[in-house]
């Protein structure tokens, strides 16, 4: 029988490393759950450790003194719908770019890149303003719509199908097929890891979003998840920190689960990405 080979430093470091990098990531959420299954004594005096007995006194106090699922059906609808029309808007537009030859398309894409240099807070002022003249503040409108593009997002997936040959396309156009059968037949199915990942990340941009929500829905009946923690400020140190823990559990949830779902196309197109650099 051969013998096992020893492991050799570099391997040993580099296992090391990973564990390293995974405790971080895990501990945060091990932090979360072990909280919320705790009483509010507890989690005031000693947060870091195990609980003595476990409770579940933080989740019945949220969807008690919250309509828990009015605030996930708003916050499901809000990142749903901001998630599919950006990632369909985006795909257009980087098809557009990346395919379609057009006078200035480069000098047109430059110019976009250099819109993400500009800090997202100066438009706020001026975003609110123009929401509240067409009467949109108060409704979920003033939300999804300055939301179904992003640069970021057609940077992304411009980069992905560059690395598309273009005889596939060309070929299509020879044999007589329009931009949209191209696009739909062709592009999408070769780009779905980029698709992919820019649905996830837009998704967790606006499942996580409490800003928004909180300038434009003024009414309880549109509040998101988010909005719900709101609720639970207090004056008192402690106070409510079952029901914060147990909430913002609930609120992690689904953003896990959805992410290691896609995962795989998640991690092919970054690498897609790197390699057409």
């Amino acid at each position: 029988m051969r013998r096992a080979k020893a492991f050799s430093p570099t391997i040993i470091l580099s296992y090391a490393i990973l564990l390293l990098g995974a405790f971080f990531v895990i501990y945060p959420f091990f932090y979360m759950i072990n909280n919320s299954v705790k009483t509010g004594q507890e989690i005031m005096h000693s947060p870091t450790a195990l609980p003595e007995k476990i409770v579940f006194t933080g989740y019945t106090g949220v969807f008690d003194e919250l309509d828990v699922m009015l605030l996930f059906k708003n916050s499901v609808f809000l990142a749903g719908s901001i998630t599919v029309l950006n990632t369909i808007f985006s795909a257009l537009a980087a098809y557009a770019f990346a395919k379609i030859p057009f006078p200035g398309r480069d000098k047109i894409f430059g110019f976009m890149l250099l819109t993400m240099m500009i800090p997202g807070v100066l438009f706020l002022i001026p975003t609110y303003v123009l929401m509240y003249r067409i009467g949109w503040v108060g409704h979920f409108e003033a939300l999804i719509v300055p939301s179904i593009v992003s640069v970021f997002n057609i940077f992304l997936i411009r980069q992905f199908m560059s690395g598309i040959p273009d005889e596939l396309v060309e070929a299509a156009r020879i044999d007589g097929a329009g931009e949209m059968v191209i696009f739909t037949r062709i592009i999408l199915p070769l780009a779905r890891p980029a698709l992919a990942t820019v649905a996830i990340l837009t998704f967790m941009g606006s499942w996580n979003d409490f800003f928004g929500p909180l300038l434009y829905l003024n009414r309880p009946e549109q509040w998101t998840l988010q909005l719900g923690l709101l609720q639970f400020r207090g004056t008192v140190p402690g106070e409510n920190a079952q029901q914060i823990w147990a909430l913002t559990t609930i609120i992690t949830v689904p953003i896990v689960v959805v992410y290691f779902f896609i995962q795989e196309q998640f991690v092919k197109a970054f690498a897609n990405v790197s390699l057409s650099k």
